[in-house]
């Protein structure tokens, strides 16, 4: 059963990894166009607006210094980012945008603030900036362009004239519309394949989850919850609790299984232990195994609502299946199971060591001790139909549920005789007002319980009841 508590556990932590793999092997990832790229097309734009002014007679000659720099610049801080204690700064990325702010700001002030060259160096600074860094990083990056811009107008001035013969204008235009065009063509491919392994990872979460959920069969829901929300741990270890422990058994199912064939025993059986767990959990009990005809449930963990509501909690368990057990009986009845199946139960409360048992590879989340042994001698000793307890438990019962005394037992591992006590029912349906009733007869057989008929189907009840009492009525008066 841990077999299946270490594979809930890899599934829920690998799901990501499985993505990611999948990703890697049925697509062609594409990153964004990296900042060396973008740098270098960047500059290569600039020194060619510079190239053009200078040829038209609109920027000075010494400029032809900024080509230099502007064309060995990428390479410089490609080399400062990736290959000196730079690489290990905290956003380094930005931290370079904001120097090409600056450095644009100074080159914007140099020219003399002349228009078209101005605004394109400007858009391709911003829309880096929003590119890399959104909103913040645009606000920063802003207020340092403008600081070096007015600190280098301040210093070489502003050109006699903002205008720009037509040919640097266009190279102007036409340079920062290849940058833009280059750099949202990358961020498009990147939006694609985030949205692609978007969509896988999707994919591999919902096949990650139903696998979960098909192996969470072989587990109680509450164990596998613990697991699969990371509360508890797949390794060997255990520890000490005080649990309320549970066995039943179908007495009679010896005698059924060679009675009938095998397919048809598995239906009823399995027939049997889904309707059993649905009590189980309803009542909040950890479904330990099923052996045979045999169920072991405890209460207490790995949720617990304290000791004397575990124990309420499963002892109500027990009267509840046992009254369920007569509305099964009869319908198996009604498909030609003549044999009667009723089923015992045994109920001890203590300390149990609980946890997982086993090998590394192969575990089994369950519980031992004595309180475990005793609670199985008291649903063989039980009659049919009869739920067994053991003192203690009556002890946190015995104020809500009427019990009878038993006397005492020997059981192994117990240096004492242990009393044991006999459940008849909730104190609140003992007498007239009880809301379950019975009555079974050859060919007749009645199980109401009051608490659980909606006013719709009481009517119906009724009606059948007046039905069958003047059907009785009518054979009586011919009688």
């Amino acid at each position: 059963m841990m077999s299946a508590q270490a594979d809930l556990r890899n599934v829920a932590s690998s799901a990501g990894k499985l993505a990611s793999a999948d990703i890697h092997d049925h697509t062609v990832a594409i990153p964004p166009m990296p900042d060396y790229n973008g740098r270098i097309i960047a500059y290569t734009a600039t020194a060619a607006i510079i190239v053009a002014g200078i040829l038209q007679g609109v920027f000075q000659q010494w400029l032809l210094w900024f080509v230099a720099g502007a064309l060995t610049w990428p390479h410089i801080a490609h080399l400062l980012t990736r290959r000196t204690f730079l690489r290990r700064s905290p956003r380094i990325r930005q931290k370079m945008l904001f120097l090409d702010c600056v450095i644009g700001g100074t080159f914007i002030g140099l020219i003399g603030l002349i228009a078209i060259p101005s605004v394109s160096i400007l858009l391709m600074l911003m829309f880096s900036c929003l590119i890399v860094g959104g909103i913040r990083q645009w606000l920063f990056g802003t207020v340092l362009m403008l600081a070096s811009l007015a600190a280098s107008a301040a210093t070489f001035g502003v050109a006699d004239s903002l205008q720009s013969p037509l040919l640097t204008s266009i190279l102007a235009l036409a340079s920062t519309g290849v940058y833009i065009c280059v750099t949202a063509y990358y961020s498009h491919q990147q939006a694609r394949t985030l949205l692609l392994a978007k969509t896988q990872i999707q994919n591999q979460r919902e096949q990650s989850i139903a696998l979960s959920h098909k192996l969470s069969k072989y587990l109680s829901p509450q164990v596998w919850q613990s697991i699969f929300t990371g509360e508890r741990d797949v390794r060997l270890e255990t520890q000490r609790k005080k649990l309320a422990v549970f066995f039943s058994d179908i007495k009679g199912f010896t005698e059924l299984s060679e009675e009938m064939e095998p397919e048809a025993l598995t239906e009823l059986l399995n027939h049997y232990f889904n309707e059993m767990s649905e009590v189980a959990l309803r009542y909040g009990g950890t479904i330990d195994k099923f052996v045979g005809d045999s169920i072991m449930i405890f209460f207490g963990d790995p949720t617990s609502r304290g000791q004397r509501e575990d124990a309420f909690a499963c002892v109500s368990m027990a009267i509840d299946m046992r009254k369920h057990m007569k509305i099964m009986r009869q319908k198996w009845r009604s498909q030609g199971i003549k044999t009667p199946l009723e089923i015992r139960m045994g109920i001890s409360t203590g300390y149990t060591t609980v946890g997982n048992f086993g090998a590394e590879n192969r575990m089994d989340y369950t519980i031992i001790g004595k309180e475990v042994n005793l609670a199985s001698r008291l649903e063989s000793l039980a009659e049919p139909g009869e739920i067994l307890v053991s003192y203690e438990t009556f002890s946190l019962i015995k104020d809500r549920i009427m019990c009878r005394d038993k006397g005492e037992i020997t059981v192994k591992g117990f240096g004492k005789p242990v009393p044991i006590y006999e459940v008849v029912d909730f104190r609140r349906d003992m007498g007239p007002n009880r809301s379950f009733l019975e009555h079974e007869h050859s060919g007749f057989a009645m199980y109401l319980d009051s608490d659980k008929i909606t006013e719709r189907e009481r009517r119906d009840v009724l009606a059948a009841l007046e039905d069958a009492a003047d059907r009785l009525r009518q054979e009586d008066d011919a009688d």
